[in-house]
């Protein structure tokens, strides 16, 4: 004869476990990125429930389906503690057959990777391609920008597609001052890339764009800065549109009756002045200019440590370490940078999922 205790434990259990499942079928089906960290959570919560009554479930659910990497645990209790430290990577030289697939550049070729220590302690891990599907599945990442943001679109896409069908991308994807969209339908993963240069062009995307679309992204990453530096080079000005974007971002975010999308901003590149191709770019994009643009991104409520919505991928972190010779025209980098770059996001992803939780 079942016990009145065990019966209250089961029905704790059913409804533990059926609710929630209710209510993600709903809620998954706008935010994909959520699903893993979500089943974990239920299978744990059963097993919370059922642990006095059957005690051999928890040991079957921790034994048999759930086998953590070394380091899942650590980044799961330390958070966003671990988020600092994404772009503490390393680079080293590597094999040029292996890199000359991969880049863009015109020197000895680079790899890199976080140091054993780092990724151990946080769980930080290089995605393969079936990681990166499961973790976006069903996602709709917008990536919009300049030319930075078109080579992320590219990393993503090496990343997520087979080799054929990414170099057969290609041509489209670096079609001239042009938009692009691709798909991965076994994953119901979109990707878009969206053609915007100057800042306006991005507060117009958030504004009017998205603001009316039927769903937002559920993963967002802007970048823009090098067409402003040419173009207007002016720093206060660059900082007075960065202030808009992010005041159209946090709008984008505040009605929403849905976990808001994940915004990354995309910095820009360290640029080796002596190899850049024109004379106005030389004249107008030196060291001097650039670290005052990089204040204002710092400044303007923009990035999340200033307050703002976004949080930084620090390409010219990632650019200076991978050093000149990664770079054939001194502003557009190897696709290893780019990698690493996708791998922070990706990463990043992973923390913040588990938070939302």
């Amino acid at each position: 004869m079942v016990s009145a205790a065990a019966q209250a434990g089961v029905v704790a259990a059913c409804v533990v476990l059926f609710v929630p499942m209710g209510l993600a079928g709903w809620h998954l089906s706008r935010n994909k990125v959520l699903f893993f960290s979500g089943a974990l959570f239920v299978s744990l919560a059963v097993g919370v429930h059922l642990s006095p009554y059957l005690p051999s479930v928890p040991h079957l659910l921790a034994t048999s389906f759930f086998v953590p990497s070394p380091g899942a645990a650590s980044a799961s209790s330390s958070g966003s503690s671990c988020v600092p430290f994404l772009h503490r990577v390393s680079w080293s030289d590597a094999a040029s057959a292996a890199a000359a697939a991969n880049g863009l550049g015109g020197g000895t070729a680079r790899t890199w990777s976080w140091a054993p220590s780092l990724a151990s302690a946080c769980g930080f891990a290089r995605l393969s391609r079936d990681d990166a599907s499961l973790l976006l599945n069903g996602s709709w990442v917008m990536v919009a920008g300049d030319s930075q943001a078109r080579l992320l679109v590219l990393a993503l896409l090496r990343l997520l597609l087979d080799p054929a069908a990414a170099a057969a991308a290609e041509p489209e994807l670096f079609r001239r001052h042009s938009n692009y969209r691709a798909a991965v339908p076994a994953r119901g993963i979109s990707v878009d890339f969206v053609w915007a240069p100057f800042e306006s062009n991005l507060t117009r995307l958030l504004r009017e764009d998205l603001r009316l679309a039927p769903r937002v992204p559920d993963v967002l990453v802007l970048g823009s800065g090098l067409w402003h530096m040419l173009h207007v080079t002016d720093a206060a000005s660059y900082g007075d549109a960065l202030a808009s974007v992010a005041g159209a971002a946090k709008s984008l975010r505040s009605p929403l009756p849905v976990p808001p999308p994940h915004m990354f901003w995309l910095g820009p590149p360290h640029l080796v002045n002596h190899m850049l191709n024109t004379d106005a770019k030389r004249a107008h994009m030196n060291s001097t200019m650039l670290r005052a643009y990089d204040r204002e991104v710092d400044q303007r409520g923009l990035v999340r440590g200033d307050g703002g919505p976004f949080l930084l991928l620090d390409v010219g972190k990632l650019t200076q370490g991978c050093g000149q010779q990664c770079t054939s025209d001194g502003m557009h980098f190897d696709g290893e940078v780019y990698d690493a770059v996708l791998h922070i996001m990706l990463n990043a992803l992973v923390i913040e999922s588990q938070q939302r939780i």
